[in-house]
């Protein structure tokens, strides 16, 4: 079990000038820490996070803080995954997972329109057949 002390002295010696900790799971839709910090974050400002995953309720969650964040100037970096948007490389790691993250949703979308068509066409054989 990952401490909350470990993870704060990190953040702290990463040069984190406020430290924001959520009480709630990363799961929940209501984050009032997440809030509060985003809407303290100002243009030039670098958010910075133990981990991705304790930041995005979802990939796409995630992708679409993440670009909220970008278009407002303010960089993120993760302590533990290869994300640092204030810089080329980082930024381009982030949209390749923001690609990924795209095709999934794309993907998630085709089978489930192909699975709705194909409990129609069941349904149609079934009612011939009773």
């Amino acid at each position: 079990m990952l401490s909350v002390y470990r993870v704060e002295d990190a953040l702290a010696k990463a040069g984190c000038q406020k430290i924001y900790q959520e009480v709630a799971s990363g799961a929940k839709s209501r984050r009032p820490q997440l809030d509060d910090m985003l809407r303290n974050l100002r243009q030039g400002d670098v958010m910075m996070v133990w981990k991705l995953d304790r930041l995005g309720r979802s990939l796409s969650h995630l992708v679409e803080l993440v670009g909220q964040l970008m278009e407002q100037g303010i960089g993120l970096r993760s302590l533990n995954d290869p994300i640092d948007t204030t810089t080329p490389h980082g930024r381009l790691t982030f949209n390749i997972v923001a690609s990924l993250a795209e095709f999934e949703r794309g993907l998630i979308r085709e089978r489930t329109q192909a699975g709705l068509e194909a409990s129609v066409i069941f349904t149609r054989i079934d009612d011939f057949t009773s």
